[in-house]
């Protein structure tokens, strides 16, 4: 092998071929392979170690919770109808592409943040960015970025993913600082992204999130309009396995 290929291949940012060029020539003499062939098993190498490098990143810098995949998912405890919701929403993912909405709605315990972690574990696997967000500690990020004058540049930042999930958007206090900025990210965010959103408020009660009633439909409309809602009612996983 050229003295100068190593230094080529690291040059071009080739690393994987760099590591098993050595490995595969000599697999492609025992197996008289064509250039052709050397070229598209390098390649293959080149690329499964890129997707298998970005879902690290991306799963890291997405700060997902721990454990929460579809793997882990007691599917079966919810009722046929929010199954076939949540297999289409993983199945077909094109609403991420369309910039269109998932919302996911019940009472605490039922499975809300597990669906939205699994499906942003999912998204990642399919090349979609992601990003976790606890509503409350949105809203303090966005405060802030407001206090320094920096609020358009802070919520363009976050346009870099994709899908943005907001968990437990019912616990942010109705405050003008906190709701203002909230909705200010709403309005930025509609029909330029997709967003997750969990809450264990219904919309008729979320004129307890916003300061008036004006603001509230603005909000919801922004949300709704390209959106699936899943409106999960029952028991609480964690009440049900405490009883068991």
């Amino acid at each position: 092998m050229s003295e100068s290929l190593p230094v080529l291949l690291s040059e071009l940012k080739l690393p994987t071929f760099k590591q098993h060029f050595e490995q595969l020539e000599q697999k492609a003499i025992e197996h008289s392979w064509s250039f052709s062939q050397f070229l598209c098993q390098l390649c293959e190498q080149e690329v499964a170690h890129r997707y298998q490098r970005r879902i690290v990143n991306w799963t890291r810098e997405a700060k997902l919770p721990q454990g929460k995949s579809f793997a882990t998912l007691q599917l079966q405890e919810l009722s046929p109808s929010i199954q076939h919701q949540v297999h289409q929403c993983r199945d077909n993912t094109d609403w991420a592409l369309r910039a269109e909405n998932i919302l996911l709605i019940g009472p605490s315990g039922v499975g809300k943040s597990h669906i939205a972690a699994a499906l942003g574990a999912h998204l990642i696997e399919q090349g979609i960015r992601v990003k976790w967000l606890p509503a409350t500690a949105l809203v303090q990020l966005l405060q802030q970025a407001k206090q320094e004058l920096d609020l358009m540049t802070f919520m363009t930042r976050l346009d870099k993913y994709r899908v943005l999930i907001i968990d437990d958007i019912g616990y942010v206090k109705k405050t003008d600082s906190e709701t203002q900025v909230l909705f200010e990210f709403i309005a930025h965010r509609y029909e330029s992204g997709s967003l997750i959103i969990t809450s264990n408020q219904p919309f008729s009660h979320w004129d307890q999130i916003f300061p008036d009633a004006l603001m509230t439909v603005a909000a919801i409309d922004r949300i709704i309009h390209h959106s699936t809602i899943i409106e999960i009612e029952g028991e609480s996983y964690r009440r049900k396995n405490k009883a068991k």
